[in-house]
């Protein structure tokens, strides 16, 4: 066969009989495989689901990020109020860098300070729990990057929902004007530990803080230089004026301390002080000596009182010259309500004499000024009558006569 016949033969044979593999002439239309559509179809339906999962996650950031900055920026809050306390067990000390910004803005770090530092953890529970914040996460981010445990203080303040986070931070410092204030009325006559117990039943400070305070801290008033020595925390009696005072909620110790000595500062004035260096005192004694006319006073006889104090201390033809015999002494070193004239205490002025070791209350300023101008009289004994009323007397004579003759006296009573 030649080769022309070949080729008209292989054009005129069905397409089933062609070999396999056999390739289309050149003029013949080949359909795509129908796997190629399936492939563009799916690419298609892949690119429309990645557009709306993007556009999706981009919504919900979004709207996290608007309810989110709602929080921070206090937008759009139901209006709430609530009271927040700080307590001094959530501060800690920590060294913080002192840095200095020169001129050029070139920050150098000149040396480290000791600050406290609060649990933010616990500060953004109490926010969440009151209602202040909705998400304790972003709170303590923001804490955080703006270093806000530093600013904080303990105390209670009142904070709200109109407050973002920097005004909520802002607002537990210090200073804030949303710290809580209470007034206290410390009443002439209490003891360093009364005052403490008030305090602490009013929510300024502990009683144990305080009492540790007392003891340890160096307050910075001449008269208490090396008359008082650290260690007792009844150091400062006689010096924690009684007065009406307003305290924070939740007070730094050293500043409620420092606000009643402060106050005695004032009220023993200069010429107090000079007047009682020239008579050979010191304002230990000057102290002592009122708080002792403080716990025995009726009311009336402040400077008579005064006046057998120095009269015992003094004269030494007097009987039991030195010994004061003032029993309110004993009672404030024994704690009870019963005298132990045999108690074995430097305060036992029946047994000891001069003045007792530190003063036995808090004067006011009558009985501080009574210390320093006692009425000039001749007294060496004083009883309280039935009548309410204190009786002075010359002669020990004298003295048991009038015992004898008051009921409060007898069968072993007064």
């Amino acid at each position: 066969m030649s080769q022309e016949s070949y080729r008209y033969e292989q054009r005129r044979r069905p397409m089933e009989e062609r070999p396999a593999g056999e390739e289309r002439s050149s003029g013949a239309r080949r359909p795509a495989p129908r796997r190629r559509r399936r492939s563009r179809a799916l690419s298609f339906l892949y690119a429309l689901l990645y557009v709306v999962l993007v556009i999706g996650v981009s919504g919900l950031l979004a709207g996290l990020g608007w309810t989110w900055a709602g929080d921070v920026l206090a937008l759009n809050k139901e209006p709430h109020s609530a009271v927040i306390t700080l307590p001094d067990s959530i501060f800690t000390a920590e060294e913080r860098p002192v840095e200095e910004k020169d001129e050029d803005g070139t920050i150098t770090v000149t040396g480290t300070e000791t600050v406290q530092a609060a649990d933010m953890d616990y500060v953004a529970d109490m926010l969440l729990e009151n209602g202040l914040i909705e998400y304790k996460a972003i709170f303590k981010i923001f804490a955080s990057l703006t270093d806000a445990r530093y600013d904080l203080s303990p105390g209670t303040f009142a904070l709200s929902t109109d407050m973002d986070y920097r005004a909520l931070i802002s607002n537990m410092g210090r200073g804030s004007a949303s710290r809580q204030v209470t007034s206290v009325t410390l009443t002439e006559g209490m003891t360093t530990t009364q005052i403490f117990q008030k305090l602490d039943e009013a929510g300024v400070c502990t009683a144990d803080k305080l009492a540790e305070t007392a003891a340890s801290y160096d307050f910075k008033f001449s008269f208490l230089k090396g008359v008082v020595p650290l260690g007792q925390s009844n150091r400062l009696e006689g010096y924690l004026f009684p007065d009406t005072y307003e305290f924070y909620l939740g007070e730094d110790p050293v500043s409620v301390l420092n606000k009643m000595i402060l106050r005695f500062d004032e009220i023993f004035t200069d010429d107090m002080r000079a007047l009682t260096a020239e008579r050979g005192w010191t304002v230990q004694d000057i102290v002592t000596v009122a708080s002792m006319i403080e716990k025995e006073t009726d009311g009336t006889d402040q400077t008579r009182i005064s006046s057998v104090i120095y009269n015992r201390l003094n004269n030494t033809s007097y009987e039991t010259a030195g010994y004061l015999g003032i029993d309110a002494t004993t009672l404030y070193a024994t704690g009870g309500t019963v005298v132990d004239v045999n108690a074995d205490t430097p305060y036992n002025t029946r047994t000891h004499t001069g003045l007792p070791p530190t003063a036995i209350a808090n004067p006011g300023a009558v009985a501080l000024r009574s210390a320093l101008y006692p009425a000039d009289e001749n007294y060496y004994y004083y009883a309280l009558g039935d009548d309410g009323l204190h009786h002075f007397f010359r002669t020990h004579d004298e003295f048991q006569r009038f015992l004898s003759s008051q009921e409060r006296y007898q069968n072993g009573n007064g």
